[in-house]
């Protein structure tokens, strides 16, 4: 193992060329680590700690017992907490860049600098929120009151694509709700949750977020023990009813953020040309890696050829490279078993002889998982491209002539997670996204979210929300109280 390049590389950037998990409020090393390598080479960038069953049962115990006081702190002070967390995660949001650049591979200078920005304002707005009490009747003889209650110890298990954003996504709304946490990371992308784990140890009081790496193990213990009250848990469905089964041993409280199938509908009247940007970067954003990644997209047959012409031209000007780059625009996958599904993909693509105006051959040759941006010009229905989420920088355009038939194949697919529909008659665009199955739905825009939005899937997409008063209360139980005057 060859890891001198990449320590060069952290320690040039002040990072910390040695890594450790975050227990009961201390730094700590286990006894086996792991490697984690850079998507763009595939070189080791660092060694992370590997935990023992026996290190995550103490983080679990920490956690239990943190949950007794921190839950009884009143929402203010738990504010208080979350909001110095926020400084401090700003303070070193530039380590925090550079090291999901090396780790995931998105540009350093532009969607790895958005998503640490974007996760680190998120906590701080969260940290504002709070679930008022309801009064449901108050008169002369009765007072009926509705509460929400933390629930005790969370467990977070986060994903490899967005490991910072959707990690402290988890983090504030479950902490504010006077819930504690133990999060597992992907093993792919551990550094980046580690190293926010580390910054909340010096803010944060013992035991109240520990941070653990290690194998799919660890994620197994986490959704069976008894003392963990929920699961957060993104990633695959196939994943996700995995951790719905083990959790129902004592009825876990669960979210469940899955993958998607996300269809954009563009009507004949849209103003297309406006539209070939937005569009391309919807789909191909973080080289594809995106739940809500738009991965069918429907354009009227009169206009078919003429957006698709335009959406190609777009994206030849678009670069794919290493990270660390200036001038590149999308980074490479992210795993390399997520690379080679891909090649399964475009060769199924290939041996179907689909029309490819662009890209469609992965040069293996190369050090680093790159994959070619890939247009597939109108392909069948029944297509392995149109009915499978492929998680990569691919994506089939496809004609169509009657609105009802497009609404009935875009609601077709078994996942629901979010879905645009773009048109000139703005109330006729409306119309049509009214009847899409999906948890998310945009009309002339596309990837708005909000601290007060909830986001959740319908269908296989997944179960529950986050964000929202809906999603602050997912932390929680409802308890009503009624008093006799």
């Amino acid at each position: 193992m060859n890891t001198a390049h990449s320590l060069d590389l952290l320690q040039a950037a002040g990072l910390p060329s040695v890594f450790h998990l975050s227990i009961n409020g201390k730094l700590v090393d286990a006894d086996r680590s792991f490697d984690v390598l850079n998507p763009a080479n595939n070189k080791v960038i660092a060694q992370a700690p590997q935990a023992s069953a026996q290190q995550l049962e103490e983080a679990i115990q920490a956690a239990a017992q943190a949950f007794k006081s921190w839950s009884a702190l009143s929402w203010q002070t738990r504010s208080d907490y979350i909001l110095r967390y926020a400084d401090a995660l700003e303070a070193r949001q530039d380590e925090l860049i550079t090291l999901l650049t090396l780790e995931q591979g998105k540009p350093k200078h532009s969607q790895a600098k958005s998503e640490v920005e974007a996760a680190i304002y998120w906590v701080r707005e969260v940290a504002k929120r709070e679930i008022p009490v309801q009064v449901i009747e108050d008169t002369a003889e009765h007072v009926v009151e509705v509460h929400h209650t933390p629930l005790g110890v969370v467990g977070a298990i986060t994903p490899w694509n967005f490991p910072v954003l959707l990690g402290l996504w988890k983090v504030a709304p479950c902490l504010i709700t006077g819930n504690t946490m133990v999060m597992k990371p992907s093993p792919y992308t551990p550094l980046t949750s580690l190293f926010f784990g580390e910054i909340a140890q010096s803010v944060l009081p013992p035991g109240v977020l520990s941070v653990l790496s290690g194998g799919n193990e660890l994620g197994q213990i986490i959704t069976e023990h008894p003392a963990i009250a929920k699961i957060s848990f993104t990633g695959s469905t196939a994943t996700g009813k995995k951790v719905m089964a083990s959790g129902a041993s004592n009825l876990k409280r669960i979210t469940l953020e899955l993958g998607g199938n996300d269809a954009a509908v563009v009507l004949a009247d849209a103003d297309w040309p406006s539209i070939v940007k937005p569009l391309f970067w919807a789909a191909f954003g973080n080289s594809g890696q995106w739940c809500i990644a738009v991965k069918r997209l429907y354009v009227h047959s009169s206009i078919h050829a003429a957006f698709t012409a335009a959406f190609v031209e777009y994206a030849k000007t678009v670069k794919v490279g290493d990270g660390m780059d200036q001038s590149t625009d999308l980074g490479p996958i992210q795993n390399r078993m997520q690379y080679e599904k891909l090649i399964d993909l475009f060769e199924d693509t290939r041996k179907q002889g689909y029309n490819v105006p662009l890209g469609g051959v992965i040069d293996q040759s190369l050090a680093g998982n790159f994959v070619p941006i890939t247009v597939v010009d109108n392909p069948p229905e029944n297509s392995r491209i149109v009915q499978e989420e492929p998680f990569g920088p691919i994506l089939p355009v496809i004609a169509f002539d009657d609105v009802e038939d497009v609404i009935a194949r875009v609601n077709a697919s078994p996942y629901g997670l979010a879905g645009s529909v773009w048109g000139g008659d703005r109330a006729a665009a409306i119309a049509v996204a009214k009847r899409m199955e999906t948890g998310t739905v945009w009309v002339n825009e596309i990837h708005i979210h909000g601290i007060d939005i909830p986001f959740g899937g319908h269908k296989l997409s997944g179960m529950g929300v986050e964000n929202g008063q809906e999603g602050l209360a997912g932390f929680t139980n409802t308890k009503s109280y009624m008093f006799k005057k």
